[in-house]
Order: structure tokens, then C-alpha cells, then sequence
């Protein structure tokens, strides 16, 4: 049997009240279409599991949502069927009802297609690289990786995505004291080997 875990519980209560009974009806849906599944919260929401990640689910303001890891090869195998879409966060848009939602039926569907899919270890595409993107280090970042050896050792050792996720970083800062904040953790995280996004790598 799967295993329910009281923070998902706690993760429902304190959601907008339009958003509980949603929430309440997807998670019965992926327990009864796979009895074996586990819940954990990743990045802050409910995460389904099964061999690996299997869906999540999400609230806000005025609008859930709900998504399968690999929803895009999903989305091949059903096609034409009910709709799964990739607007919002999830295959679904924006679910401010349970109307918004397809049918219970095949709502299950989705989920056992989903569990074949780990059952067999299937993995999702890597994405083609894309050509003729060259990545620009600005400038401040070039002089602050030259004044610490190990950092710049590392930053140069990442790979391309690992590199410009730290540079999109930096030059997404709205402000230049936040962008002088980035700078220095930045330098700090490289020097301890560190890519950008270490803090959500699944343990």
C-alpha cells in the first residue's frame, strides 16, 4: 500500500478554499489509480511517487494545478483525447474548479499511463542543445571569479546549462543591490562546488 503523508494533509488546509476540494479530488484519483504510490512535498508542493516522480499537484491565489513528470510523452499518447496542454504549471491550465478538470475516468487513465511509464523505466527525451547560443560571463562576475581561484576553477568545470544558470541569475537581478547580493553567493556557492540550483537536487 502507499503511504500519505500529513504534511500534504497540512498543505491542503491551509490552501484557498476553492482550491481544497480540487486538491482533496486529485489526490483520491492518484491513490485509487495507483494503490502503491507515496506522497512527499518537493519544492513546497505535493509530489506523487512511484519509481521515481510520478505527478504534483499545486495551489495558488486563484487558480491549482496539477502535472505529470513526464507529461510531454503523455501528452504524445493521448492525443485527441482530453486534453492535456502545456499552459500554466501542469497539463491542465489553470484549475479553478473541478470542472476545469477531465473526467475521473480518464483523470486514471492519465495516472496508470503515467505508472507504465516508470514501471518500465522509461526517461524522458534529453532536450536538443541549442545552436549558436553563445554565453556572455558579464563582467562583474568575470572580475569576482578572478579573485577567487577555486570558484573560478569550478565555474569553468560546470557544464554549459550549470554555467548559465548562474549568469541568468545575475543578470535577471532587478536591482544592482540584488544583483550584488547574487554576486557574492554566487562566488560563495561555486567555491564550495556548488551548481545554482543545488538546493532542489532530490537527495
Amino acid at each position: 500500500m502507499g503511504r500519505k503523508d500529513p504534511r500534504v494533509d497540512a498543505y491542503i488546509e491551509k490552501s484557498a478554499v476553492f482550491a481544497r476540494p480540487i486538491l482533496n479530488h486529485l489526490r483520491e484519483v492518484v491513490h485509487a489509480a495507483c494503490p502503491e504510490v507515496d506522497e512527499t512535498l518537493k519544492w513546497g508542493f505535493p509530489h506523487f511517487m512511484h519509481k521515481g516522480i510520478l505527478c504534483s499537484m499545486a495551489s495558488f491565489k486563484q487558480h491549482c494545478a496539477f502535472g505529470f513528470w513526464k507529461g510531454t510523452l503523455l501528452a504524445e499518447k493521448h492525443k485527441g483525447r482530453a486534453a492535456i496542454r502545456e499552459t500554466a504549471m501542469g497539463e491542465f491550465g489553470r484549475i479553478t474548479s473541478l470542472s476545469d478538470l477531465p473526467g475521473e475516468k480518464a483523470l486514471r487513465r492519465y495516472v496508470k499511463d503515467a505508472v507504465a511509464l516508470n514501471d518500465a523505466g522509461v526517461k524522458l527525451p534529453r532536450p536538443k542543445p541549442k545552436s549558436g547560443r553563445s554565453l556572455r560571463v558579464p563582467e562583474d562576475l568575470q572580475v569576482a571569479l578572478s579573485k577567487n581561484r577555486k570558484a573560478r576553477t569550478i565555474f569553468e568545470g560546470f557544464s554549459p546549462s550549470h554555467r548559465r544558470e548562474y549568469v541568468e541569475w545575475m543578470t535577471e537581478a532587478k536591482t544592482e543591490a540584488t544583483r550584488r547580493r547574487r554576486l557574492e553567493t554566487a562566488v560563495a556557492w561555486m567555491a564550495e562546488g556548488k551548481v545554482r540550483n543545488w538546493k532542489y537536487l532530490q537527495k
